[in-house]
C-alpha cells in the first residue's frame, strides 16, 4: 500500500480534529509477546514481577523504559518465543493523540512501518491490524495492571497446545456484569473496521458505539483515526467526563495474525482527566 492511499470504512462521520498536529501525542512503545500470558505473568517462578502485581503495581511501573528491549529477547527465541520468525520487528514505536466533541471520541495511532520480515503471510488480505481496547471500573482482573493481558490466556488458538476453538477470554467474563473489554479493531486490506467486545469469549461485531475508523500509509508511516461515540449497545462502554478507562492497544503487522503481533502494556485514557493518554474537548 503505497503513497497516500487513504481508506474509509464509513462515509459520514463525526469530524475529527482538522489538524492533529495540535493536539498532544503520547509516545507508547509496542513489544513482541512471544508466549506470555496472563497465567505466565501472574506465576511467580517464572515471571519476577508476578509479586509486585499481587501488590497493585502496574506492568508499565516495572516495563515501560524497557519494552523495546523485551521485544527484542523474546523475538529471536531467547524467551518465551518457541517459533520465532526470522526478521520480526521486535518492537514498534506508536504515537497516540485522543480529543473528544463531548458526543464522541477520537484516536489517532501513528507510527512507521517495520521492514517486513519475508515470512510467509498468514493474514493475505491485510498487511496490517490495529486494535484497541477500553474497560471501565477495573472489573475485568487484571485490566487496570496490565491492559489487554487480562484476555491472554496459555489455552487459547494459536498459543502452543491451545485449542483452536478457543479465543480470547476473560475470567468470569459476563456482558451483564459489566466484566469485559470493549474491542475495536480496523483491517487495512479490508477495510472495514469491527465493534465487538471479549467476554466469556472474543466477539468481533456487535457493538454500536464505532462510527467508523480510517487508515492509510504515507511515506512509510502508518495512521487510523477512530470515531467512537461515547454511549452504545453491547459490549460498548459508556464513556464520561471527568474519567477514566483502562486501555491498551496492539498492532498485527506483515500480515500477522493470532498471538504474533506488537502489544502495549496497560495505560489509562481519560476523558476530560488527567491519565497516560487523556482525551480533551475540542
Amino acid at each position: 500500500m503505497a503513497g497516500a492511499l487513504l481508506l474509509t470504512t464509513q462515509a459520514a462521520l463525526a469530524a475529527p480534529p482538522a489538524d492533529w498536529n495540535e493536539l498532544p501525542a503520547t509516545d507508547i512503545t509496542l513489544f513482541y509477546p512471544g508466549v506470555s500470558p496472563v497465567e505466565w505473568i501472574t506465576k511467580g517462578t517464572e515471571h519476577g514481577g508476578a509479586r509486585a502485581l499481587k501488590k497493585g503495581e502496574t506492568c508499565a511501573d516495572c516495563h515501560s523504559e524497557e519494552a523495546g528491549d523485551m521485544g527484542k529477547k523474546i523475538v529471536g527465541g531467547a524467551k518465551l518465543e518457541p517459533s520465532p520468525i526470522a526478521g520480526k520487528a521486535p518492537f514498534i514505536n506508536a504515537r497516540v493523540q485522543a480529543a473528544h466533541d463531548g458526543q464522541n471520541l477520537y484516536l489517532r495511532f501513528s507510527w512507521q512501518q517495520p521492514a517486513a520480515s519475508g515470512a510467509a503471510k498468514m493474514d493475505a488480505k491485510n498487511p496490517v491490524k490495529l486494535a484497541y481496547m477500553l474497560e471501565a471500573g477495573a472489573q475485568v482482573e487484571l485490566a487496570e495492571q496490565g491492559g489487554c493481558w487480562g484476555s491472554c490466556h496459555n489455552g487459547v488458538r494459536t498459543m502452543p497446545g491451545g485449542d483452536e476453538q478457543k479465543t480470547k477470554y476473560v475470567k468470569d467474563g459476563s456482558l451483564a456484569a459489566g466484566v469485559y473489554y470493549d474491542l475495536n479493531q480496523w483491517r487495512s486490506g479490508e477495510n472495514k473496521a469491527y465493534d465487538g467486545h471479549i467476554a466469556e469469549a472474543r466477539v468481533m461485531e456487535g457493538g454500536s458505539a464505532l462510527k467508523g475508523a480510517t487508515g492509510g500509509q504515507n511515506g512509510g508511516t502508518w495512521s487510523v483515526v477512530f470515531t467512537r461515540a461515547f454511549a452504545g449497545g453491547q459490549g460498548d462502554v459508556t464513556l464520561e467526563p471527568g474519567k477514566v478507562y483502562n486501555f491498551g492497544f496492539a498492532i498485527h503487522d506483515d500480515h500477522a495474525s493470532g498471538r504474533y503481533h506488537h502489544v502495549s502494556l496497560g495505560y489509562q485514557l481519560g476523558i476530560d482527566a488527567e491519565a497516560g493518554i487523556t482525551a480533551k474537548r475540542l
